[in-house]
C-alpha cells in the first residue's frame, strides 16, 4: 500500500485562505465588511502616496489589466479615486480617499496584529524555517522579485532579503 503523498499546496492554500478570513473577519469588526485579497497589498502601496497603474501592477506581481481591475473595485468602493497624471496626461495617477486612508491604516493594522499573533505562538526557528520553505515556493517565478523586498525573521530584529 502506497502513502499519501504530503500535500504542501493544499496546505498552503488552506492556510492563505484562513489568514485572508481572519483579516476579513477583523476589518468587518472595525467596520469595513468589503475586504478583498488584494485588497493588503494595495492599500499598503497607495499608503506611501499615488502611485500609476503600472507601478500597481508591477509592485504586486499583477499584470496591467489585472490592476485596472483592482482599481475599478477600489474606486466602486470609494477607497480611492483616479485622474490624469500631472507628469504623463497617458497615465492614470491612483490616491486613496479619505475612506480609504482610514481603511488602509486598518488593513496595515490587522496584518500587523495577524503577525504579531502567530509570531507569540511559535518560536523563531519556526518562522525562519517557514520563511526559507515559503521563499523556496516563490523561487525563480516571476513573483520572487516582490517577496525578495519583503523582510526575513531575524532575532527580534527585521531585515530586508535583497535579490
Amino acid at each position: 500500500m502506497m502513502a499519501t503523498p504530503y500535500r504542501f499546496g493544499d496546505l498552503l492554500a488552506l492556510a492563505r485562505r484562513s489568514w485572508t478570513l481572519s483579516m476579513a473577519e477583523e476589518l468587518a469588526r472595525r467596520g469595513f465588511s468589503a475586504y478583498r485579497v488584494t485588497d493588503a497589498a494595495s492599500m499598503r502601496l497607495l499608503l506611501t502616496g499615488p502611485l500609476s497603474i503600472g507601478r500597481l501592477a508591477r509592485a504586486i506581481g499583477v499584470s496591467r489589466q489585472a490592476a485596472s481591475k483592482i482599481v475599478r473595485g477600489l474606486t466602486a468602493r470609494d477607497l480611492a479615486e483616479t485622474r490624469p497624471s500631472p507628469l504623463d496626461a497617458r497615465a492614470t495617477q491612483i490616491t486613496l480617499t479619505e475612506t480609504g486612508w482610514a481603511y488602509a491604516k486598518a488593513v496595515v493594522e490587522v496584518i500587523d496584529k495577524l503577525n504579531h499573533s502567530l509570531a507569540s505562538q511559535v518560536g523563531e526557528a519556526d518562522l525562519a524555517a517557514a520563511d526559507r520553505v515559503l521563499r523556496l515556493v516563490l523561487a525563480g517565478g516571476v513573483l520572487e522579485p516582490a517577496a525578495s523586498r519583503l523582510p526575513t525573521p531575524g532575532l527580534g530584529r527585521s531585515r530586508s532579503r535583497m535579490g
